[in-house]
């Protein structure tokens, strides 16, 4: 089923967008919550006459997430934690302490849904993590964990992706094998 999108729908588009879903998803999500319209003949017409606007509304967009990038990107934040032996925490920093954190030293609002999404921090050290701003524009923050100025000068970490992870549980999997 066509539908037009009325705002950035993650992974399908942004406001103004045609797209091709399901129509249990359109009538069941998308309609009710106002996220979309169908894509009949009068509506589209009506899109037409609104693309002016809606581009002036993403310019808009881009604009502000490029300004909020640029005071993010390379900045660092500390995040108070217990720290067990060997730099474990109890528990984990996750990405709506990050946004806190973000929030309080730098002043600067964050979706704490656009932080890391789903990387829980469970060491102590020195962290970077990757705030999706709007679409492809992300920042990368450096998150200190539990640590002092000092100690954060180490070498920073590269933002950890899925196959780097996946990388490290086989590893720790081969050398749990072979003892």
């Amino acid at each position: 089923m066509k539908v037009i999108l009325l705002g950035e729908l993650r992974g399908k588009g942004g406001e103004g967008d045609i797209v091709d879903v399901a129509q249990g998803y359109a009538e069941n999500f998308l309609f009710p919550n106002k996220i979309a319209q169908p894509a009949t003949p009068g509506n589209i017409k009506q899109l037409e006459e609104r693309r002016h606007n809606i581009e002036k509304r993403e310019a808009d967009r881009i604009a502000a997430a490029e300004a909020t990038k640029a005071a993010l990107d390379g900045k660092s934040v500390t995040v108070d934690a217990k720290i067990g032996e060997e730099g474990q925490l109890f528990g984990s920093v996750t990405p709506a302490q990050i946004a806190d954190a973000i929030k309080a030293q730098l002043d600067i609002e964050v979706d704490r849904k656009r932080v890391g999404r789903g990387n829980n921090l469970k060491t102590s050290g020195k962290h970077a993590v990757e705030v999706n701003l709007y679409r492809e524009i992300t920042a990368v923050v450096n998150v200190l964990v539990g640590v002092t100025e000092e100690v954060a000068e180490e070498p920073e970490t590269e933002p950890e992706t899925a196959e780097v992870v996946e990388e490290q549980v086989e590893a720790e999997v081969e050398a749990a094998d072979a003892e």
